[in-house]
């Protein structure tokens, strides 16, 4: 491969990459979806086509566009036009609608919307004044609104801005679920460091081609499918979205050698029922976060994997710390693996001091290279202090460290309950709950104490399965009976539905404000007896 220097920090920054295999390897697919293929030459054509078009409308070096679109081929090429430009683009979750998608658009201050057919009705529903993109066909394309096709002009000398590697390149929005969303504002290094570490740890050679099947909107899409292929001058196959009926039929389909699954996904492909033709695949690493340690190898047996990876992060540092599947480190149950060398980790306290091996304590980051943080939230200084204190970003990720020197995940700081000198990881008591054959969905956290400010009552509201039932004190005399006695909530509340934000994440701000209700079962009042 021909890969540039990146050695050389001059040399990361995304669009000159695209612009540097255009050159080095022009006829290599740089995209697929289905039978659509786009070679590198064609990418880098189109980009600077779109690129120009923005320059003619007067977008430049700063300024932002919105990506409300699916999964696409396009998608991706705008992205590099905004790049080429020195634009941000800033990709909308295709979940949002009504208030949530016009406040995200009006938070994130763009000059322009590009959207698709599939979602312009949509994005006409919020009555934006702004000017409006869309790829493919919309009969009722208000007059500010043009097409993909009108904003491509003729590139012929095209030169794109000149950009140092910490410039920011996106925008990305964070879930929200403990309180308004944040715009992380990620540079082309940030992107680069991530997609090389994937790239390193699949091992990824010409002819590889990575299968996306994540919404673009996530920057997991980005780091380990879309440029881990575009650092490698290698193929990303993009389907619109997860199917896990088909998910091996495509990854066969586009010879797919390198894969990423999130959270649940890999867990269907696991619970789907067992096929002759399960290893009958090309794949030779996968990412699957998280991996539970019990199915690791009956997984990689089942379906021919040699290596599944692990990676722990988040937006504001996309690669934190790696689990690498390498055949001959034992990781411990659990563990996260090991920080990036290009970090300073520290598990620090509510006065920024240290924990002890053993002790819960907030991941805090230096860096040790320029640009490797995120550069920032988008017109959010508030958060900038809360998270930035004495040279430390403090991720709001809580951990532990055995004598070893193994790190564990123990829950998000805003979410873990303090209960009689305890704290107590929400996170643990949901997944007991849910060990309940009654139980579909639970979110535990705290309720403030009436004896003691400082203090939290536990709280756990549940879903109960269709068909199921199931009395708050046999879900509270299950948890005695299989975790600690403290773990034991106080209040459960059966209900319908959990607030869940658009990326389907529990919001448990708002639980917390809701608070108690007259349908909320209290251990204490019931007379419930805790065995320790």
């Amino acid at each position: 491969m021909a890969m540039p220097d990146y050695a050389d920090t001059r040399k990361r920054i995304l669009g000159d990459i695209l612009a540097h295999f255009a050159e080095a390897t022009p006829d290599t697919v740089f995209l697929a979806a289905d039978e659509r293929r786009i070679t590198y030459r064609e990418a880098y054509s189109e980009a600077c086509a779109l690129a120009q078009g923005l320059r003619e409308r007067g977008l430049g070096k700063g300024d932002r566009l919105c990506i409300f679109m699916g999964s696409s081929p396009e998608f991706v090429l705008i992205s590099f036009a905004a790049n080429l430009i020195g634009a941000h683009w800033i990709p909308v979750n295709t979940d949002y609608r009504g208030a949530w998608l016009a406040g995200t658009i009006s938070d994130s201050d763009p000059a322009l919307i590009v959207t698709d057919e599939d979602y312009a009705e949509r994005l006409q529903s919020v009555e934006t004044a702004l000017p409006v993109c869309v790829h493919g066909h919309f009969s009722a394309a208000p007059a500010h609104w043009f097409s993909l096709a009108e904003l491509a002009r003729p590139a012929d000398g095209f030169q794109a801005e000149p950009l140092d590697y910490g410039d920011t390149a996106s925008i990305m929005w964070t879930s929200g679920t403990t309180g308004k969303s944040k715009g992380v504002m990620q540079s082309h290094n940030a992107w680069i460091r991530s997609a090389l570490s994937a790239t390193d740890m699949g091992k990824m050679r010409a002819g590889d081609v990575s299968y996306n099947c994540l919404p673009l909107y996530n920057s997991a899409a980005w780091v380990t499918g879309v440029y881990p292929a575009l650092v490698t001058g290698t193929t990303c196959a993009i389907d619109p979205a997860f199917s896990a009926s088909t998910f091996w039929d495509r990854v066969r389909y586009y010879g797919a050698t390198h894969v990423f699954t999130l959270g649940a996904m890999h867990m269907f492909l696991w619970g789907a029922p067992e096929a002759d033709n399960d290893a009958d695949n090309a794949i030779r690493s996968a990412q699957m976060v998280p991996m539970p340690d019990d199915i690791r190898a009956p997984f990689k047996q089942r379906f021919g994997i040699p290596a599944i990876h692990q990676g722990f992060g988040q937006s504001e540092i996309m690669l934190l710390m790696r689990r690498v599947d390498d055949g001959q480190t034992e990781w411990p149950p659990n563990s996260l693996g090991d920080p990036a060398k290009d970090i300073e980790v520290a598990l620090l306290d509510d006065e920024g001091k240290p924990v002890a091996v053993g002790e819960v304590g907030e991941v805090c980051i230096k860096e040790k290279a320029p640009h490797v943080l995120f550069n920032g939230y988008f017109n959010n200084e508030e958060a900038n202090r809360s998270s930035f204190k004495d040279g430390w970003y403090h991720t709001g990720d809580l951990l532990k460290q055995d004598a070893s020197g193994h790190y564990y995940f123990v829950d998000r700081k805003k979410d873990l309950i303090r209960y009689k000198g305890r704290s107590v990881s929400s996170v643990a008591i949901e997944a007991i709950s849910r060990g309940h054959p009654a139980v579909d969905s639970a979110a535990a956290f705290g309720i403030p104490s009436k004896e003691l400010e400082s203090e939290h009552e536990i709280m756990l509201a549940v879903i109960i399965k269709k068909n199921a039932t199931l009395a708050p004190e046999e879900l509270a005399r299950f948890i005695n009976d299989n975790a600690p006695y403290f773990f034991v909530p106080r209040y459960i509340e059966v209900v319908d539905s959990l607030p869940m934000t658009p990326t389907q994440k529990v919001q448990k701000n708002i639980l917390r404000e809701k608070g108690l209700s007259e349908n909320t079962w209290d251990a204490k009042a019931a007379g419930f007896v805790i065995e320790r």
